[in-house]
């Protein structure tokens, strides 16, 4: 039976504290050890990044290639991107990865719960599954995902420009939505337990557009498996508030995605502090990966070592 997120975080505390026993000399002594240093957040890239420019989208093993050139210790692939999903093209990503001495920490994927037909849903709980397996067979410990969107606006450069906000669908409503993204999410929650894969739900428009809207899903469905992606640049008001509400929810922050803009936005450009976003997750205790998403104008060749610079000097 699925352990909810409570049961499950109170469970940890008590192994953590029965487990961390004084250092030897500390017990022996009577005297307690000095304080480690704070551990440094690690610094991942996504494919993404490497993606949107050039002739033709990169493949993925291009793009690891160019993290570990890079000097990143970590790659997120974005599922978009795959163009082979056997076992044998997987192993070799995972082999490729650790020959370069990264880790494939993260799995950006896309599904969409938002629709009022349950066939709809059907498959696309059947398509987080699938790509479940994928991160499973990849080693990779946690997945974004998505609630989707309405779709009443079909352009995505359109949606940008009007900020993520979209028409509910006629003749339904956000109370309906959240219905039908709650329940496709929790059908996915055992396959994620059973490969030990955690999700992480994103504030990536639909019904995670805002911290309000990822917040009641994660904090309704209570469980372990389900937690938070928190992506920089897609909150359109109130950014550093939205952030914090997200950091400081009792639900934990899996990944943090964190968007850069050198040469300008490709649809859009927000100022992010990264100073003031670094010291926010510190105070929240966040100890995980950053992963950049390069969303510049700019040739990823020179955009994206410049992006690695700015999150080594705020995080590291």
């Amino acid at each position: 039976m699925s352990v909810h997120r409570r049961d499950f975080l109170k469970q940890a505390v008590v192994v953590g504290i029965a487990g961390s026993a004084m250092p030897i000399e500390a017990a022996e002594t009577g005297e307690l050890a000095a304080p480690t240093a704070p551990r440094l957040n690690p610094i991942g890239v996504s494919t993404y990044s490497y993606s949107r420019s050039g002739p033709g989208r990169r493949s993925i093993t291009a793009c690891i290639d160019m993290a570990a050139e890079m000097g990143f210790d970590g790659v997120e692939i974005l599922h978009n991107q795959m163009l082979d999903e056997s076992n044998q093209a997987l192993q070799n990503l995972k082999r490729q990865a650790h020959s370069l001495g990264l880790a494939l920490m993260g799995f950006s994927t896309h599904q969409d719960f938002l629709s009022p037909e349950s066939e709809d849903r059907r498959r696309n709980v059947e398509r987080t599954i699938d790509q479940i397996r994928v991160a499973s067979a990849l080693g990779i410990p946690t997945m974004r995902i998505n609630t989707g969107r309405w779709n009443t606006i079909r352009s995505f450069n359109e949606l940008m420009a009007n900020k993520g906000i979209e028409p509910v669908l006629e003749g339904y409503s956000e109370e309906d939505a959240f219905g039908w993204v709650i329940d496709s999410i929790e059908k996915v929650l055992p396959k994620a337990e059973e490969y030990g894969v955690v999700m992480g739900l994103e504030n990536h428009w639909g019904l995670g557009r805002t911290a309000a809207g990822v917040l009641r899903i994660v904090e309704e469905i209570d469980s372990p498996w389900l937690q938070i992606t928190l992506d920089t640049g897609n909150f359109f008001e109130d950014l550093y508030e939205q952030q914090e509400m997200l950091a400081a929810s009792t639900v934990p922050v899996t990944l943090v995605q964190a968007k850069t803009y050198f040469g300008g936005g490709t649809w859009y450009e927000l100022d992010i502090d990264y100073d003031r976003v670094a010291n926010m997750l510190r105070k929240h205790g966040y100890r995980g990966w950053i992963s950049l998403e390069f969303e510049g104008r700019e040739d990823p060749a020179t955009g994206v070592p410049k992006s690695l610079e700015l999150l080594r000097r705020h995080f590291s």
